[in-house]
């Protein structure tokens, strides 16, 4: 190298050093977790999305700051407390399901946010599409209408002999319709009737209830939303009263003390969150990363509610089965 190439090299070395300094995160990832969750209650999911981050390198304390906000239970709590959040300087913003998640749309927050929803987010509008959502969101759907047959069919595996289910729904749940449809389609092909429920109150749950044990369904198929698992303690009591079994998506609402559940893997739904924060810490786009569906699905069976309701498990499904509490 001459002189000449050499001073031009020494004097573009700065501004190369700024670029690649420039590229790297600079100071700890500062993550807000947003969530509806009881303050006190133990958070499985947010255990879940630690393990991720930690996986990735990060340790709280050290590389991490992450701060908890909780509504205790109610989405507008946490509107009420969108203002603390954004002082306390996050990053990114992580809403851990949809009723945090639409409580910070409502207040209008800038940052970027990763979420983990039931619902379909496009039709909620809250993403343009599925592979490329714009705006600053981001993150996982648990909305997949292919599994709600496959809970009428294990129904129907257990319980041969089942002419009628009871449908469980929100109404206000976004995508909820394409779900009943998707239910009654199912149905139909396995020779069982449907009667819709659409409850968004716990009044609401509780008539519908008691039209249940009035009529006798066969059993109750309740859409996996946070609304319904918010209830899954109290539908339990109420399958186990009148002998009458019900059936989700999340594993939560077969270990309150229903009968089953057949769908995504919660735990990992979460720790798959924590890539999206990594990977928004490190320079991308939320509009520019796709959002995902959940890759593995599980078969949760409570048999100590099967042997109360006086049902048998066939043992070629409990041999499918990924947890059977006993």
């Amino acid at each position: 190298m001459n002189r000449r190439n050499a001073c031009r090299a020494l004097a573009t070395f700065p501004f190369v050093l700024a670029l690649s300094t420039a590229a790297q995160p600079v100071g700890p990832l500062r993550v807000a977790w947003v969530t509806t969750e009881r303050k006190n209650a133990p958070s499985p999911n947010f255990d879940a999305f630690r393990r991720g981050l930690r996986d990735l390198g990060y340790t709280e304390g050290g590389n991490l700051v992450i701060h908890v906000w909780s509504g205790d239970g109610s989405a507008e709590r946490v509107e009420l407390l969108v203002g603390d959040v954004i002082r306390s300087k996050p990053e990114i913003i992580v809403a851990a399901g949809g009723l945090a998640l639409f409580a910070l749309l409502r207040a209008r927050v800038g940052l970027p946010i990763v979420f983990s929803i039931s619902a379909d987010p496009v039709e909620a509008k809250i993403v343009e599409s599925f592979a490329r959502p714009g705006g600053s969101l981001t993150g996982i759907s648990l909305f997949t209408l292919a599994l709600v047959g496959k809970r009428l069919e294990l129904l129907k595996e257990v319980m041969p002999g089942i002419k009628r289910v009871a449908l469980i729904a929100n109404p206000q749940h976004p995508g909820e319709q394409k779900e009943l449809v998707a239910a009654r389609e199912a149905a139909s092909k396995l020779g069982i009737a449907v009667r819709y429920f659409p409850v968004s109150s716990e009044p609401e749950l509780e008539s519908a209830l008691a039209d249940i044990a009035r009529a006798r369904d066969d059993a109750i198929l309740a859409f996996a939303d946070g609304f319904t698992l918010s209830f899954a303690s109290r539908i339990a009591q109420f399958s186990l009263q009148h002998r009458i079994p019900a059936v989700d998506g999340w594993a939560p609402f077969a270990r309150e003390g229903n009968l089953l559940i057949y769908g995504p893997v919660i735990d990992d739904v979460y720790r798959r969150l924590a890539a999206y924060v990594d990977k928004i810490h490190k320079g991308a786009k939320p509009s520019d990363l796709p959002i995902e569906l959940p890759t593995k699905v599980q078969l949760v069976i409570n048999l100590r509610t099967a042997s109360a309701l006086g049902l048998t498990i066939p043992q070629s499904l409990l041999l499918r089965a990924d947890d059977v509490i006993q």
